[in-house]
């Protein structure tokens, strides 16, 4: 719902900013991560109603964040969707065994990601 925190988690400066903007014009608060450990500890300190998680971080990737955030009580019950450049089928399928609601493709391509 409009004016409910949804957390960002995103490396990548433009679709940072583009998913930043489209959910803002809908009404929604965004906190923003560049990595997924500063995201588990804004989610720890401040829970989101959803989590948009890249999967390709630096360090530790979106899966393996998503593994802490259900290790921790207040961070389990938070919905999580995977954001990734993969449009392969195994991938997705890896994504959604992992415990990701959902799975959408970025928006803007990364360098070197093939379409």
């Amino acid at each position: 719902m409009a004016g409910e925190l949804i957390l960002i988690v995103e490396d990548n400066e433009k679709n940072r900013k583009l998913e930043r903007d489209i959910l803002q014009f809908h009404g929604y608060r965004t906190a923003e991560a560049v990595n997924a450990e500063d995201g588990i500890v804004l989610a720890q300190a401040t829970p989101p109603a959803l989590i948009l998680m890249d999967i390709q971080l630096p360090r530790m990737n979106g899966i393996e964040a998503l593994h802490v955030l259900r290790s921790d009580a207040r961070t389990r019950a938070i919905p999580v969707i995977a954001v990734t450049a993969s449009a392969m089928t195994q991938d997705r399928q890896k994504i959604m065994a992992a415990g990701f609601v959902a799975a959408v493709r970025e928006m803007l391509d990364r360098p070197g990601s093939a379409r």
